[in-house]
């Protein structure tokens, strides 16, 4: 059984290839969105999803939440006492989605296909890759998630030839793709994003405008993770930020200090104007590498949450004249076609018509100088080896020579970018490789790229004079494991327990409850601890009608809670 996860920087899901069609699996609270937050609980138990993004606000030292966007880099993120990187956090959400999958399919998952932003890296790749097996799990493909969305809406569309832009705006990343569908055949013309750029900075944006308008006169300093008032306002300005999708305007409320604002989406217009001049530009480099116009575009889609904003619909409106599409649910349609792609990779029967080709997001290359008259006049220059957006799989190859006498090594440097000198590009490795000691430009080595669908590089040489072969591993960039590294993180985390499944449904009414009394204030706070005090004592008892019951009681309470405070 192979399974399809979208791994995202606000939520993440899980789904499987079964019975002809993709199918979503709900987790321990009934939903097939699960938060992509963990959170370290007093007792040193790992709390993951629901439990551990309402404890955000109420333990900000003890939880974190977009923690993708620091894969690949080395950061550590501070639970406690405890440090984590990006990897072992989410090794944590895929372990819980892994758990979520075998109770459901009854049967023991180990291969997955995990997707990826578009624009990630070599680095953030291979902590991916890391993040699953950490997980215990077999990472059969790394899908880019623009191409996962075409995928879910190409099996619904068995129209003539079509040029499709898929839209991906999630919590933490923006990609675009630009496909060619037809006749069963779906090809990535190219793709273009920003890994820094995603839903999570509007609402950094609302919570900035907040500061500005009110915060500041009251003591509230700039944005900081550390801070529980911060915490707060980021819940209060997410919440605000998705009622903008369905009203003019919403309300943001503090309790400590009592503070109100109104924001409006003309507001989060002038707030995220920087963030929407952003978003443009990768769309305008997608069309200008697959050469199209944008009247050529036939569909708009739409993949990720941070999509339902009004002011991205009118952005893309306004590029292309035109309204999107999204007939599957944002949230759900990269998991949806993880699920498919699961299903090819699986051979299922059902797809065996259905043929898609990817690109290289990045142009791949390696560090060369130039020579006028026998004399070096520049280095430290970028030779493309793989161009962004050639088709992949694929192999390219190119042929280097020395450039002084009798020199005994090439040192082959690799990087990714688009820049012409190598000091503005991401180094990703480098290997010396030896040569016989010839007059220069005598001696040389064939130096072969191979870019795999997962957006994976191995880098061969060949000396013809010597016919020897050297292969470079791309292992020891800045933040990345080592094996042995690998090895010592899953003894570590193998210490650590995390809260039984069954119980996911009580620690996340717990951790509501706890952010709703640090949320309200005087009689409201009264009643709020009245009922944490009384579902603490059933939870001692272990009737499980008793807290079902409550439980069910308390979070219908809670809901009514929340609407009131919002309005």
């Amino acid at each position: 059984m192979i399974v399809g996860i979208d791994l995202g920087t606000t939520n993440s899901l899980i789904g499987v290839w079964r019975g002809g069609a993709p199918e979503l699996i709900p987790n321990a609270l009934g939903s097939v969105l699960t938060p992509s937050a963990v959170s370290l609980a007093e007792d040193g138990s790992v709390l993951v999803g629901m439990a551990a993004r309402e404890r955000l606000p109420t333990q900000p030292k003890r939880s974190a939440a977009a923690f993708k966007r620091a894969m690949g880099t080395g950061h550590a993120f501070r639970l406690g006492r405890q440090t984590f990187r990006a990897e072992d956090l989410s090794a944590f959400v895929l372990r819980s989605l892994k758990d979520d999958a075998e109770r459901h399919l009854g049967a023991p998952v180990r291969d997955a296909v995990i997707t990826v932003p578009a624009y990630f890296s070599d680095a953030q790749r291979k902590a991916t890759r890391t993040a699953g097996q950490l997980a215990g799990l077999n990472v059969v493909r790394l899908l880019n998630e623009p191409t996962a969305a075409a995928l879910a809406y190409g099996l619904q569309d068995g129209v003539a030839e079509q040029h499709v832009m898929v839209l991906d705006l999630g919590g933490g990343t923006f990609d675009v793709s630009v496909l060619e569908m037809f006749e069963g055949i779906m090809e990535v013309r190219a793709t273009a994003g920003d890994a820094f750029l995603g839903g999570e900075d509007f609402t950094a944006a609302i919570m900035d405008g907040f500061i500005a308008a009110v915060g500041a006169a009251c003591g509230i300093p700039p944005r900081s993770r550390d801070l529980p008032v911060h915490a707060a306002l980021r819940r209060a300005a997410e919440v605000a930020k998705r009622a903008l999708s369905d009203t003019d305007c919403a309300e943001l409320a503090l309790a400590e200090p009592p503070l109100r604002w109104t924001v409006t989406r003309d507001d989060l217009e002038q707030l995220g104007a920087p963030l929407l001049a952003r978003l443009r530009a990768p769309v305008e480099r997608a069309l200008r590498d697959a050469r199209l116009r944008p009247d050529q575009i036939s569909h708009l889609v739409l993949a990720g949450g941070a999509t339902r904003m009004p002011v991205f619909r009118r952005l893309a409106a306004r590029l292309f004249q035109r309204l999107p599409i999204a007939m599957v649910d944002p949230d759900e349609v990269v998991a949806r076609g993880a699920a498919v792609q699961a299903g090819l990779v699986a051979r299922d029967a059902a797809l065996e018509d259905r043929v898609m080709t990817d690109v290289a997001p990045f142009t791949l290359g390696i560090e060369v100088a130039t020579l006028r008259d026998g004399r070096v006049v520049a280095t430290g220059l970028y030779q493309p080896v793989i161009e962004r957006n050639t088709v992949i799989p694929a192999s390219r190859a190119i042929e280097v020579h020395t450039i002084t006498d009798r020199q005994r090594n090439i040192l082959v440097r690799v990087f990714q970018g688009e820049a012409r000198l190598v000091a503005d590009n991401i180094e990703l490795g480098q290997l010396r490789v030896p040569v016989p000691p010839l007059p220069a430009g005598q001696a040389g080595a064939e130096i072969r790229f191979t870019y795999d669908p997962s957006g994976l590089l191995e880098v061969d040489t060949r000396v013809a004079a010597t016919e020897t072969a050297h292969r470079l591993l791309i292992e020891n960039q800045p933040g990345a494991l080592s094996p042995q590294e690998i090895e010592d993180r899953l003894a570590a985390l193998a210490k650590l327990k995390v809260h039984p499944r069954d119980q996911a449904e009580n620690q996340a009414a717990l951790a509501r409850a706890e952010r709703v009394y640090a949320e309200r204030l005087g009689d409201d706070r009264a009643q709020v601890a009245a009922r944490l005090d009384h579902f603490r004592l059933l939870l001692e008892r272990q009737d499980l009608a008793e807290i079902g019951a409550f439980r069910a009681e308390l979070v219908a309470w809670l809901d009514q809670i929340d609407r009131s405070f919002f309005t």
